[in-house]
């Protein structure tokens, strides 16, 4: 039996952006999924060398594996700036996630606690204008049956929280199906009780998946 220690963890899909201005200032906010060190840099590369002429590429990422984080001012007084969009994705809980706010100063200082409340919106306006996904510990399952049984299966999948990804019709009918790890167990007993122990699900994958 395969088993997954992971917990469930909540990132985002991928790419987005979104911008506000304030006092003159302008702030872009730039979010994306990662899910190593290398990626997180290179995407923050990719917005410096997007915006050579702004003043500012402040940056913050997470990433699950090893719980790193990274964040940094990029010039801006220490605190105001990096540390508050880390603190922005602690408290969403994102991992695999980088953000990188860009700022072009329109010549109105705006104090540290101006500062940190604007790098603190653009970071919740990239993660607002991104997809989140719950990512769940999954099984991707094979569950080969004959058509007689192909009603009485769909019939209860729905209770295991099943995504069914692929239905094949041949002699036999192939389901390929995603679950959670927690209801493998049951669905299978299921099944073999309603196929006479003839039909047991197949797992053939472990990840995690948005269900």
């Amino acid at each position: 039996m395969y088993k997954i220690d992971n917990k469930p963890y909540i990132t985002v899909s991928g790419y987005a952006q979104n911008e506000f201005t304030e006092k003159k200032s302008r702030f872009i906010g730039y979010i994306n999924h990662v899910t190593t060190e290398k990626e997180a840099i290179a995407f923050i590369n990719e917005i410096k060398s997007k915006h050579k002429d702004a003043r500012h590429n402040v940056y913050a990422y997470s990433l699950k594996e090893n719980n790193l984080k990274r964040f940094s001012d990029d010039g801006e007084p220490q605190g105001t700036a990096g540390k508050p969009i880390l603190e922005v994705l602690e408290k969403e809980e994102l991992v695999d996630t980088v953000i990188v706010v860009t700022r072009y100063f329109g010549g109105i200082l705006l104090g540290t606690g101006g500062l940190a409340r604007a790098y603190t919106q653009g970071a919740k306006m990239a993660i607002e204008a991104t997809n989140l996904l719950n990512m769940t510990p999954c099984y991707k399952v094979d569950i080969n049956l004959n058509y007689d049984l192909y009603g009485k299966v769909q019939y209860i999948l729905p209770q295991y929280n099943v995504k069914t990804i692929d239905t094949q019709f041949t002699a036999n009918i192939n389901l390929t199906i995603i679950l959670p790890t927690e209801y493998y167990d049951s669905l299978a007993k299921k099944i073999e009780e309603l196929s006479n122990g003839t039909v047991t699900p197949n797992i053939i994958e472990k990840s995690f998946y948005d269900i």
